[in-house]
């Protein structure tokens, strides 16, 4: 891995957005074979850095580049393809209706002679790149049938197509179960051994830390360091990311004398949870955990008016409600953040007034008409409350880093005056930072006597920050966990089993 040279070398990248210093003289090396973290909060610079190395932003003078040994004079897109660098985004820019091997081998199809498609090169190609990885898929599959840890390796498959040398992996298990990541892990393993370089930017610093043999650190735009992961701890991560001590201690407290706000009882949806039943009291905190597909968005989904159970009750301060839909539950004083902020959470286009305001619409009316001066106090004041970083309210929600958009996520939740926030994964795509913000939120909503239900997979997330945590799986409730009466690793043990 150490090899004669660096395969990646960077030195001195500036970048300036609308005179902002997005990348200030950053360096970056990756080596053959090698797995590097590339570690930072949102905002940081991560993203502008690997779209410099895939030549999609050009550097300020004075920036030097080599790959392989040689200096690069300017890198393009199609040059970083030709030279084997590789992205696999978040997203994954796949097409779902597209087959498995249409996905893997589109590159061969955009470049057929005469505009012509060979089926048989992409075939093969398609099963080549998969054997390389050890697993086995239907290529003639639509894309759109197979789960998101399958298309992640579909992804990471067509890359190899693309003969990569150097693959940068963006939030690679942020969707997926602690099976799902674990095999991700061990393909990234066998990469890594065959000589490909992966560059892992994720905000779950365990899988970080498990993976990666070194890590690069940006903070606001410049380098902090570069650092062997061997003896490196989260917390220790975390401070030079943040350049903030976060200290990670139980919060739950007792609220045997408080009222119940919400009661569910034998609660029953066919095929995806069976039996539910748990009391929710005011100002509580209520942890629910478990791998993906335990049934607890769509128990979430439920309790806000969006599937009907098929049998069971839910009680609302000791009256029996039945929710026809969303509407009747947002009239009943229950609030939902979706765990799918880009697509469900929020609307991207419009902006960070308007969005905060959807949800309650109904209290800046007058007239019928939106009043201007009604919304403009909406939204000053949960902006302000909630700590939301703007430049104005008129900016398009994205714009916004993922920390704050999640803020606003909430704020316009808040805005209706919940008796009942349902969070669900509230921090996925949110650096480590922005997490500890939101969850200072949550317990100064729980102090305020706002009863909340947070939704998380990753077991120390609802540890350290609820009062009590529910373990679901298959669709059941298994156990009910005081915090301060089980530790961490029994949790976890329990959770991951």
């Amino acid at each position: 891995m150490s090899g004669a040279h660096p395969l990646l070398s960077l030195k001195d990248i500036k970048v300036t957005f609308g005179g902002v210093r997005a990348l200030k003289g950053v360096s970056f090396e990756v080596n053959p074979g090698e797995v590097h973290c590339l570690a930072g909060e949102n905002g940081c610079g991560k993203s502008t850095l690997i779209k410099v190395i895939t030549g999609v932003y050009k550097p300020e003078e004075g920036a030097e580049f080599l790959f392989d040994g040689k200096p690069i004079a300017a890198m393009t897109p199609t040059l970083a393809q030709s030279l084997g660098i590789q992205v696999i985004w978040q997203d994954l820019a796949l097409f779902g209706e597209m087959s498995v091997a249409e996905n893997i081998g589109f590159q061969l199809a955009v470049n057929g002679k005469y505009g012509l498609i060979d089926k048989r090169a992409i075939d093969a190609a398609a099963e080549k790149a998969l054997a390389r990885l050890g697993v086995n898929l239907d290529i003639h599959q639509p894309l759109k049938d197979l789960p998101i840890a399958q298309r992640q390796i579909v992804a990471i498959a067509r890359a190899l197509v693309g003969e990569a040398r150097l693959v940068f992996m963006d939030e690679p298990t942020a969707s997926l179960t602690q099976s799902e990541t674990d095999y991700l892990i061990e393909i990234v393993r066998n990469l890594s051994a065959s000589g490909v370089a992966v560059v892992f930017v994720s905000h779950r610093l365990a899988e970080v830390l498990e993976i990666s043999d070194r890590m690069t650190v940006l903070r606001d735009g410049s380098l902090v360091g570069v650092y062997p992961v061997e003896g490196m701890t989260q917390s220790r991560v975390t401070e030079l990311m943040t350049g903030r001590n976060f200290d990670n201690a139980v919060i739950a407290t007792d609220h045997d004398d408080a009222p119940v706000v919400l009661s569910v009882r034998n609660l029953t949806r066919h095929g995806e949870f069976s039996d539910v039943s748990f009391d929710l009291k005011r100002g509580e905190t209520l942890g629910i955990t478990g791998l993906l597909g335990a049934g607890r968005t769509e128990l979430a989904l439920t309790l806000f008016g969006m599937r009907a159970a098929h049998s069971g009750e839910i009680l609302l301060e000791g009256k029996a409600v039945s929710f026809g839909s969303n509407r009747d539950a947002i009239r009943a004083g229950i609030a939902y953040l979706s765990e799918d902020r880009l697509s469900l959470g929020l609307n991207q286009p419009q902006s960070i007034a308007d969005n905060l305001v959807m949800a309650s619409l109904d209290r800046i009316l007058s007239g019928g008409l939106i009043s201007p001066s009604r919304k403009a106090k909406v939204v000053s004041r949960w902006i302000s409350e909630l700590g939301v970083k703007i430049g104005t309210p008129d900016d398009p929600i994205r714009t916004l880093s993922g920390g704050n958009q999640q803020r606003v996520a909430i704020a316009k939740w808040l805005a209706i005056s919940p008796k009942i926030l349902i969070l669900d994964a509230p921090t996925v795509g949110v650096d480590v930072g922005a997490r500890a913000g939101i969850f200072e939120i949550v317990r100064k909503l729980a102090a305020e006597g706002l009863s909340i239900i947070v939704i998380s997979d990753e077991a120390p997330e609802v540890y350290f920050n609820t009062d009590r945590v529910i373990h679901m799986a298959e669709g059941r409730f298994q156990a009910v966990y005081d915090p301060r009466q089980i530790s961490l690793t029994e949790l976890e043990s329990a959770v991951y089993a």
